[in-house]
């Protein structure tokens, strides 16, 4: 039973559908509430627990997100690889609440984290990604969190892209790599997948406005569709080009959108790299003659300018997690935008 109060008493103009009918939902970070936005919208909206251009690691929550999280009847977060801080407020916040794990659900391509400061040139049918986490319907383990055990390795996964203390951590650090790269909201088809996820888990909670929420999850994967296609237009003349990243959070863009890159800074969890690495990505760009190294807002620049230093690759700015951008249900086509812009402007 859905908690009480759940939202105001007034209908909702066009729809017949009553505000009270609407689960209270949460939301982890914001590509994730901006496609539970779009299945929701002309419903209702979710309430977003980290906000943009904060940390997904280590995040302290303000006393109105853990309210979020105990006033909801639906949570929907990526997964412990990302943020493994949530699982303990998910438990006692939300522990009458229905928490759906994307990372877990049936059809979400999950792909290994990769090592290397210099990566394979890849055909994308060997990229070793788990197909669909098979043995997941979506729905089974997320109340029991039965699940969660597969994840305890990524505890030590400290800044995911989390951008506080990074400067603290060595290359050195340790941490083990094996397991799921948790940047998957940045495949497209992933998003696509979710987008039936979060209108089957909606149904579920309130059949009156099972048709609403499907019609908005079909509306929005076509958005999806068209941004994907004019993104791909526009990502063309820079497709066969080598490129570094800041860290590597990616390898789903990249494999969405059939792109080159060459390496990556940091490892995907950002933490600092060793002079080592450092040396390594410098010669790749040398050698590969690299056409951009991107750097990321919230990270140190002076990696990327003695990355740069004495070669003619052009630079520009990614951020995976838009933070610039207004969260909301439009929020997933204009990150990818935000993205494909970057990608192709580079200079």
């Amino acid at each position: 039973m859905w908690k009480s109060g759940a939202a105001a008493a007034a209908l909702l103009a066009g729809t017949g559908a009553a505000w009270a009918e609407v689960p209270r939902v949460a939301a982890d970070i914001a590509p994730v509430h901006g496609l539970v936005a779009r299945v929701m919208q002309g419903l209702g909206a979710p309430q977003l627990v980290v906000p943009p251009g904060a940390s997904p690691h280590g995040y302290a929550m303000r006393p109105s997100e853990a309210r979020a999280l105990d006033q909801a009847d639906l949570v929907f977060w990526l997964g412990a690889p990302l943020t493994p801080w949530l699982q303990a407020p998910l438990e006692e916040l939300a522990a009458e609440a229905r928490r759906v794990e994307l990372l877990e659900t049936e059809g979400t391509l999950v792909l290994p984290f990769r090592e290397g400061a210099r990566f394979e040139s890849h055909g994308h049918e060997d990229s070793g990604g788990h197909g669909a986490h098979d043995g997941h319907d979506g729905h089974d383990d997320h109340d029991g969190h039965e699940s969660h055990d597969d994840h305890e390795g990524h505890e030590d996964h400290d800044n995911h892209d989390g951008h506080e203390g990074h400067a603290d951590h060595e290359g050195a650090h340790g941490h083990d790599h094996a397991g799921a790269d948790p940047h998957a909201w940045l495949l497209p088809q992933n998003a696509a997948t979710w987008l039936d996820v979060i209108a089957a888990e909606l149904s579920q909670a309130d059949p009156g406005n099972a048709a609403a929420y499907k019609a908005n999850a079909e509306a929005g994967k076509q958005e999806i569709a068209d941004t994907v296609a004019s993104v791909s237009a526009a990502l063309e003349p820079f497709r066969a080009k080598p490129f570094i990243v800041f860290h590597d959070a990616y390898q789903y863009f990249e494999q969405g959108f059939d792109l080159n890159a060459a390496g990556a800074i940091s490892l995907s969890d950002a933490a600092k790299p060793s002079p080592a690495r450092i040396a390594e990505v410098r010669d790749a760009v040398a050698e590969l003659e690299v056409a951009c190294v991107f750097s990321e807002p919230q990270f140190n620049p002076g990696l990327v300018a003695t990355v740069l230093e004495g070669t003619g690759a052009g630079t520009a700015v990614l951020d995976p997690l838009g933070a610039k951008l207004e969260p909301g249900p439009q929020f997933y086509p204009a990150l990818l935008r935000d993205l494909g812009a970057a990608v192709a402007g580079c200079k």
